[in-house]
């Protein structure tokens, strides 16, 4: 474990925000199932957008789990093998890119627009601060490898000049997909439970 002697403020609260990442995010659904200032009129095209947000945030988390398997659900600072294969040979954090689009697209759906940009800001600061801690944890345990990973992989925008290089060196672990689909039962479970309980918000 980092020491906290040895770690800045702002990584000990990244240690905190990632040991309760899950939780955290739970006003935000209070907050879209219950309020209604500012709520937009009803248009499926509205309803759709959000839709898609959602399915794309989802995507990259399925696509992101498939590579690195169980280990994305721990709490603690465990860590498995580097992955550098899929997702994360283009940026190193499409979880939370995904987290932040599952929940902007949310908010679209819930016709709360003005919740969107908040939303957005308020992920990308917990984001940012828990990418710290982890970047500093690795970079302990890891070393050159995790060095030469963040010269190659951009943190959150990809670039791909920068993932052309080693990318021949990037194997892909092989979770099967029902893997994948088993170790993302819960967020599939909640996704699935907070559309149909926005349903009923409108009904």
């Amino acid at each position: 474990m980092i020491s906290d002697q040895r770690s800045p403020d702002s990584t000990k609260i990244g240690g905190w925000l990632f040991r309760h990442r899950t939780s955290i995010p739970v006003p935000f659904a209070l907050a879209l199932l219950l309020l209604r200032v500012g709520e937009a009129p009803f248009s499926w095209t509205l309803v759709s957008a959000g839709a898609v947000l959602t399915l794309l945030g989802e995507a990259i988390r399925l696509w992101a789990v498939s590579h690195i398997g169980t280990i994305s659900r721990t709490r603690s600072d465990r860590l498995g093998p580097l992955v550098t294969a899929g997702p994360f040979g283009l940026v190193r954090n499409p979880l939370y890119i995904g987290n932040i689009l599952l929940w902007v697209g949310f908010a679209v759906t819930a016709r709360l627009v003005w919740m969107a940009p908040v939303i957005l800001v308020l992920l990308a600061l917990e984001y940012h601060a828990i990418v710290k801690w982890e970047e500093q944890l690795l970079l302990e345990r890891r070393g050159d490898e995790y060095r030469q990973y963040c010269a190659q992989v951009p943190r959150w925008i990809p670039d791909q000049r920068r993932n052309r290089r080693g990318r021949e060196e990037r194997r892909a672990i092989g979770f099967s997909w029902a893997e994948t689909l088993f170790s993302e039962r819960g967020t599939l479970i909640a996704i699935a439970g907070g559309y149909f309980l926005l349903w009923l918000k409108q009904v």
